[in-house]
């Protein structure tokens, strides 16, 4: 452990012109922040090893409580708005000074890291944080820099993240006490008020999300990744709880990464060094490599034991829906280190249809997925955010629109370009309702999810009558393997098919309506992808 608080000489607080009374732990290895996270009584050992710990308060992100600061660089870049709330310039630097001030007399502990597995695209980001448990989250999901790397390690991006400081917005430009600010020209995060690690995560994931489309034409994704035995790879775009994690954590295929990537003209690339996943009614059957990878180093955040026992209980919704676990992604088998491959040969867009209107499996044609990556449907599922309680129907550009500081279209178009040249393939799967709306139809089977994406990974679909969907215009494949044929076409699972008919027509006018927004920048081609009802 490095007591660093005397050595001002060397202090990796010098860049701020921080000084604390109290200790800088700098660089502390996965097992003495385990440690120091259970004295500074943050959580638990859990019966498998990892560190149970409560996020407080928030459970989730805040987005109306995220800004992002209006300069000169951002003015004209930025997609202004509900998702990139501007914030004065002046107001940013009080608060930083007010952060400082509430520091100098703190425990604090710090990191290097990485984010992009690509040297060429790679961030290098400094993190300062007053709770252990969260530094032990920033380096299971970051990449870990080498010794060789840390020895001459100079960061590009900072990471204040306090939750015990509290911002007063009469005076400080906030809504509430609680903030996360993005400032790209300082290059800097701010946060503060809320113990939700996962703000960390993707508020770099933002900057990423500025940087690589806006200054190197690199496409920045929301996304899962992996990779077959014949270097064949495949991306899948969703929200949180739509399946990303679970069907990219397949034992057949390297893992690239679960949540966050880059397309080069080289390949894919992911940004994280680890997994944040889902655990609610986690179970060995149904996911066993995130199970077991719930062991020492790990986190779960916002977990409860079975009574008497340090037994994960995870049906326990008490805390909230959303509980997870961040792991380093050597924690699973499969997982490629370093976690690059080549270009996508099948893309699948993931959306848990409310509805039960959109079939299982379709294919779609270039401006079909145009225009699906802009729209981005999905219902989203509960506990992700504050204040969702049950699925409800969303639309979120290029399936990540809370994480875009540019408008979508600069994504869609850098997409459109990639799928073009690379002729590859674009999967809409519905892993949410069929045989009828959320609350009267069943979830689709794990198994048969499963089961389709292996068909088109294969390319055992290339061989099978297709049909036209009636609405949407996608093609629906008639049969699959390991699939009951009766389940690929979703109107026959209904009752009632006129209510099918009927759910289909209003679930396409909700497509159309949310993409007025986007028609006066929509080419010909992409607006060819809309449904016809």
């Amino acid at each position: 452990m490095q007591d660093l608080a005397l050595d001002t000489q060397t202090s990796p607080l010098n860049f701020l012109d921080l000084q604390t009374s109290g200790k800088v732990h700098f660089n502390l290895p996965q097992a003495e922040l385990v440690e120091q996270a259970l004295a500074r009584k943050e959580g638990y050992l859990t019966s498998t090893g990892a560190l149970m710990a409560d996020t407080g308060k928030f459970t989730g992100r805040s987005p109306k409580d995220r800004y992002v600061v209006k300069d000169a660089q951002t003015e004209d870049a930025v997609w202004w708005g509900d998702i990139n709330i501007p914030f004065d310039e002046e107001k940013f630097d009080r608060l930083l000074e007010k952060m400082k001030a509430f520091l100098s007399d703190k425990d604090l502990f710090v990191r290097d890291a990485f984010a992009g597995a690509d040297p060429q695209h790679r961030l290098n980001i400094r993190v300062i944080n007053t709770w252990a448990w969260h530094n032990l989250f920033c380096h299971n999901m970051f990449l870990r820099p080498t010794q060789e790397e840390l020895e001459d390690f100079e960061h590009d991006f900072t990471i204040i993240c306090a939750p015990g400081f509290q911002a007063d917005p009469e005076t400080d430009g906030t809504k509430n006490p609680n903030f996360a600010i993005l400032n790209m020209s300082k290059r800097m995060i701010l946060i503060g008020g809320t113990g939700y690690a996962g703000e960390m995560k993707k508020g770099i994931f933002s900057v990423l999300n500025f940087i690589l489309p806006h200054e190197k034409n690199v496409l920045s994704m929301h996304c899962s990744a992996n990779v077959g035995k014949k270097g064949d790879t495949a991306i899948f775009f969703g929200l949180s709880g739509t399946g990303k994690t679970t069907l990219s954590a397949d034992p057949k295929r390297g893992l690239i990464g679960d949540d966050e990537h880059g397309w080069t003209e080289n390949g894919v690339f992911n940004f994280e060094g680890g997994c944040y996943a889902k655990v609610i009614d986690l179970s060995r059957e149904k996911e066993p490599e995130i199970w077991d990878a719930i062991r020492f180093g790990s986190i779960v955040e916002n977990t409860r034991f079975n009574p008497g026992t340090r037994i994960v209980n995870y049906a326990d919704k008490s805390v909230t829906e959303n509980t997870r676990t961040a792991y380093p992604i050597h924690y699973i088998p499969n997982a490629l280190e370093p976690s690059t491959a080549g270009i996508p040969k099948n893309i699948f867009f993931l959306t848990a249809d409310a509805f039960g209107v959109i079939p299982p499996i379709s294919k779609l044609n270039k401006s079909q997925a145009m225009y699906h990556f802009i729209s981005g449907y999905t219902a989203k599922v509960a506990g992700t955010e504050m204040g969702v309680t049950e699925p409800k129907l969303t639309f979120s550009a290029c399936f990540g629109a809370a994480f875009l500081p540019l408008h979508p279209t600069a994504y869609a178009s850098l997409f459109g370009e990639k799928m073009e040249k690379y002729e590859t393939n674009v999967w809409l799967i519905n892993t949410g309702w069929t045989g009828g709306p959320y609350g009267v139809g069943s979830r689709m089977k794990l198994a048969y999810t499963r089961a389709m994406i292996t068909a088109a990974l294969e390319g055992s679909l290339e061989s099978v009558d297709f049909k036209p969907h009636a609405v949407f215009g996608f093609e629906v494949p008639q049969s699959c393997p390991n699939v009951p044929s009766e389940v690929l076409n979703p109107r026959s699972t209904w009752n009632n098919p006129a209510d099918y008919d009927k759910q289909a027509s209003d679930l396409a006018k909700s497509f159309v309506q949310n993409f007025k927004q986007f028609e006066s920048y929509a080419s010909e081609d992409i607006l060819a992808g809309a449904p016809k009802f």
